[in-house]
């Protein structure tokens, strides 16, 4: 028997013991991982997120690790030209795409997060996810892989799913209501570069209502202004060969984001990003930018853990 014949009788024998052990709603919506190197039922939740259906991991969550989907609980996310439904689908269509691969994973079951979900690292998929514009590039100590970040220019650039209507100068990924802490001193948000994936902090003391909309607030270089500096980096010794085949349209988000929270984004080779630095630097000591426009980074729609998952009916807000 050939072995690509085997492997499809190993999936399907898989496939039905999926629909035997797990519940309905996940058993019908299987796909298969290769966790570990073994061939297994999986039930994706959303576009970066799935639990084993058999095997030694059966039913325990893990968190694909590299890449980040918009949550798909509701219609929480906003930026650019998108309305909360349109990113919504984008949302929806992340998790259809996971479940019609088969990718190849690796778990190390003593890996966990924050929230004691397992660690899976998925780098196919992870990078199919970003090239499509169905999800974003985001690492928690440092830039992220520079394999995701070019894959994540290429969308960009090519204005795929997410960044279809514009690049915000930071993605808000999740909410935290102060209230939800019972030492609420560390309380924050989560931001994270649309170029490279770093994540930060977005500290606070605010206090959520369900269904607020909380939305960062950035700036934006003017257009006309953006391409001229462009064209003076273009021109500059010290900086041509650093932009030399970036995109327009990646070097405008580059200044958005410095501009909104004076961070360079790590996309440079080398001693690159300190001579970046340096000279953005000095653009905003003489005024270089010009009148920057106040615009809002990207918004979020506020609901506890609970009342998303847990406690019936769901908050209006979250249904569509």
């Amino acid at each position: 028997m050939k072995r690509t014949t085997k492997l499809a009788l190993t999936m399907a024998a898989l496939a039905a013991a999926a629909l035997t052990f797990a519940p309905r709603s996940e058993a019908n919506s299987a796909s298969i991982s290769i966790i570990n190197g073994a061939a297994t039922p999986v039930f994706f939740n959303d576009g970066d997120t799935y639990r084993a259906l058999a095997g030694p991991l059966r039913l325990r969550p893990a968190r694909l690790g590299g890449y980040n989907t918009l949550e798909s609980y509701g219609p929480v996310h906003q930026w650019g030209g998108f309305t909360f439904k349109e990113m919504y689908v984008l949302a929806k269509q992340a998790t259809l795409n996971a479940r019609r691969g088969v990718w190849a994973c690796t778990i190390d079951p003593k890996d966990k997060d924050g929230y004691c979900r397992l660690l899976a690292s998925c780098p196919e998929l992870a990078k199919e996810q970003i090239e499509k514009g169905l999800a974003h590039a985001l690492s928690i100590d440092g830039p992220s892989a520079k394999e995701l970040i070019q894959a994540q220019r290429s969308a960009i650039v090519n204005q795929r799913g997410i960044w279809a209507k514009g690049v915000p100068p930071v993605v808000l990924t999740s909410l935290h209501s102060v209230d939800e802490r019972l030492d609420n001193t560390g309380n924050y948000n989560r931001v994270v570069s649309p170029l490279d994936g770093y994540s930060t902090k977005w500290k606070h003391q605010e206090l959520y209502a369900e269904c607020q909309t909380v939305c960062h607030k950035g700036k934006a270089v003017e257009r006309e202004q953006a391409l001229a500096l462009i064209a003076r980096l273009r021109a500059d010794a010290e900086t041509s060969e650093l932009v030399r085949g970036l995109e327009d349209r990646y070097l405008m988000a580059l200044f958005d984001e410095y501009v909104t929270v004076d961070r360079v984004a790590q996309i440079f080779e080398g001693d690159g990003h300190a001579v970046m630095k340096k000279k953005l630097d000095a653009w905003k000591a003489e005024g270089a930018f010009g009148v920057l426009r106040a615009i809002d980074s990207s918004c979020m729609v506020y609901a506890t853990f609970e009342r998303r998952y847990r406690v019936a009916p769901k908050p209006r807000c979250l249904k569509w």
